[in-house]
């Protein structure tokens, strides 16, 4: 008994020696298996990225030229859009402002069953304003002031600029004057900045009367320019200068050979480009040079067409990245002009006319300041302090 058992002791040590290396030697194998299988498939993934990473860097270095040109189109489109928008936003914000208080005096008319709200044009208030002899209450109904929005015309049309009022109180005694006694008037009281405004009334007084006459106009388009200068606000700046605008174009149409039309018409184009976005300001930019360039070469002499010049050509030297950019997509080529060329543009107004304006002189001088001449700077920032204040354009 004691004898079987060992027996059957060591057939079952046997037994199960032999299940645990059947069982470890199947594990062995599959183990084996798994890693032949997946070792190709990992080695065939690191292929097939190596691949396509080096096709996107192939295609990344011959298309980065031409998204880059898109992307800088991109921007600049938007940021011009942002820049006009900006605009326009601030001239509602002004507009408002100035509507709020004529609002409450309507409502107030009209809840008292009266409407006694008028427009005034913006001569009668610049008039009102700066002539303290003059006393007038009227106020006009003029196709100008029925028509325009908020009291002003926008000066696109002809019709417009005829309509437009001259306060009553100047058209009571009219002195008939012939043409030349009325330039050569005209001329001498524009001599000073008190006599501007003068100057403006009397001719818009005969205007009916000499308005097809080319020295009779561009003096009227130079009139609305010194208005634009002479008023501080911005709707009645822009109203003058939209106006003098309008007759410049009609003057340089008529007579496209004199310079003083291409001259006037240059500067007010300059005004109105102070109330116009980005672009426009750009394509003002481009027709003020255009037309001062005509003038020079029909008033070789004038020294004011220099300092136009000068002033033109230092702000061009100035101007940012982005007006560069955008000039260049409008008109196909980038202005350009450097401090020296201005320099020598203020240098022929003083070689034409010495001590010209203070202007001038201080424009002198910031170039010499730009160009690192100190002494040439400090001499005449001297002449400036010391020159009288006079208009000489």
């Amino acid at each position: 008994m004691p004898h079987s058992t060992n027996k059957e002791l060591i057939l079952g040590i046997m037994v199960g020696t032999t299940g645990i290396s059947l069982l470890l030697l199947w594990y062995h194998k599959v183990r084996k298996s798994r890693k032949t299988l997946n070792l190709p498939k990992f080695l065939s993934l690191g292929s097939k990225f190596d691949s396509m990473t080096f096709q996107d860097e192939m295609y990344n270095g011959q298309g980065t030229a031409a998204i880059f040109q898109g992307r800088q189109l991109q921007i600049l489109e938007k940021l011009n859009e942002l820049l006009t928008n900006m605009e326009e936003l601030k001239e509602e914000i002004r507009v408002l402002k100035e509507t709020i208080p004529k609002l409450e005096e309507y409502i107030q008319g009209e809840l008292g069953g009266k409407i006694t709200v008028h427009k005034i044009s913006p001569q009668h208030r610049a008039r009102k304003r700066r002539l303290t002899t003059v006393q007038s209450s009227a106020t006009s109904n003029s196709s100008e002031e029925a028509e325009s929005e908020g009291g002003y015309i926008t000066a696109n049309t002809d019709t417009e600029e005829q309509s437009f009022p001259v306060s009553k109180a100047f058209n009571t005694h009219i002195e008939e004057l012939n043409l030349d006694v009325l330039l050569q008037k005209a001329d001498n009281l524009r001599m000073n900045e008190c006599g501007k405004m003068e100057s403006f009334e009397l001719l818009c007084d005969h205007k009916e009367k000499f308005r097809d006459e080319i020295e009779f106009t561009w003096r009227l388009t130079r009139a609305y320019g010194d208005m634009y200068e002479l008023s501080t606000n911005a709707q009645e700046k822009k109203h003058f200068a939209n106006i003098g605008k309008t007759l410049g174009e009609r003057a340089i149409t008529r007579a496209p050979t004199n310079g003083h039309c291409h001259l006037w018409y240059a500067v007010l184009c300059g005004y109105v480009s102070e109330f116009e976005g980005l672009q426009n300001k750009i394509n003002y930019g481009h027709r003020f040079k255009e037309h001062l360039d005509k003038a020079i070469q029909f008033l070789p002499e004038e020294p004011f067409l220099y300092y136009l010049k000068g002033r033109y050509c230092y702000t061009v030297s100035k101007l940012s990245w982005i007006e560069k950019k955008m000039a260049a997509t409008l008109f196909g080529k980038i202005p350009s002009s450097t401090v020296e060329e201005a320099l020598q543009n203020f240098l022929k107004v003083e070689e034409l006319h010495p001590g010209f304006s203070k202007s001038n002189y201080l424009y002198l001088a910031k170039c010499y300041i730009d160009l690192e001449q100190a002494d040439n700077a400090v001499k005449f920032c001297n002449l400036a302090v010391l020159l009288p204040c006079v208009t000489k354009e």
